[in-house]
């Protein structure tokens, strides 16, 4: 006989116990929407569990944290796919964990299926210190992927990749929009470089008006240098957008420092790499390599 209900009502670990109990051999069917999932018991024993491309124990947490969606389950033969060896009672415990967890975790993220975003703070003043696993997830943001994605993009399960989020959400660096809702933060446009991500330059150092160059009066090597600094600014905001705003700005202002007190073309070079090294961490190889390639037509 079959045994159903809402798992808005009874969490999955207390099904689980209750059929447990009873030695059941059979399978649980999950399903939220599109989702759909199964937990096999064999003769009250939790041996196998599937939720789209995961199974075993993760699929089981997984499962666990859902709060809302339909079960039902079928008594059936015994499945042959083994992928578990815990105990119910161990299982059960770390996934009774991870739902207390999770409860705090959807006061800040209330859906996987919403979209991380980076948040562009004009004011942040200070250094930021990040591990590994949050750099690893910030490098996944693209303001396409969801917080579902970016787990299955890193590696990681959405437990895991939400409890990192929750840390980076808290602290103000990215927060999070429905999907479909369009992002706060355009990036510039094709044809026009972003304004106002850095100061403008002083009087009489801007660059020179076109016209023939017979006409046009020489500029000192300082100018030159600052209107290729400049170009490498335009560039780098072009490419990167909100993202690399930051980095970008403090390399820029360093440069243009270090120019002003009669440095030389080094300070862009030593600028170039700081943006690429930070490009590579935000935004993966492929585009430190597209925005280098840019680079070499500025002169």
């Amino acid at each position: 006989m079959a045994f159903q209900g809402s798992l808005a009502e009874l969490h999955l670990p207390d099904i689980i116990q209750l059929i447990s109990v009873s030695g059941k051999t059979g399978v649980f069917h999950l399903v939220d929407g599109n989702l759909k999932g199964q937990i096999y018991l064999h003769e009250g024993r939790i041996v196998h569990a599937t939720l789209d491309d995961v199974s075993g124990e993760e699929a089981v947490y997984a499962l666990a944290i859902w709060n809302q969606g339909d079960f039902k389950f079928e008594p059936a033969a015994a499945s042959e796919v083994r992928t578990i060896s815990k105990s119910n009672t161990n299982l059960l415990m770390e996934a009774a964990r991870r739902l207390d967890e999770w409860r705090v975790l959807s006061k800040k993220i209330p859906s996987v299926e919403m979209i991380p975003e980076f948040v562009v703070q004009e004011s942040r003043e200070g250094q930021i210190n990040l591990n590994t696993s949050e750099w690893l997830i910030l490098s996944k943001i693209d303001g396409h992927r969801s917080v579902k994605a970016i787990g299955q993009a890193s590696g990681l399960s959405v437990f895991d990749a939400a409890k990192i989020l929750y840390g980076l959400i808290a602290t103000g660096l990215i927060r999070l929009r429905d999907r479909g809702t369009p992002p706060t933060v355009a990036a510039p446009p094709a044809t026009k470089p972003r304004t106002g991500s850095f100061p403008a330059m002083p009087a009489g150092q801007a660059a020179p008006a076109a016209g023939p160059a017979a006409s046009a009066p020489a500029a000192s090597p300082a100018t030159e240098l600052v209107g290729r600094l400049n170009k490498v600014r335009d560039v780098c905001n072009h490419v990167l957008g909100a993202v690399g705003e930051s980095v970008v700005n403090k390399h820029y202002a360093k440069a243009k420092s270090e120019l002003e007190r009669g440095a030389g073309s080094e300070a862009i070079d030593e600028a170039i790499n700081q943006i690429a090294r930070a490009t590579s961490i935000l935004k993966g190889p492929s585009t430190t390599d597209a925005l280098l390639e840019q680079l070499k037509t500025v002169r």
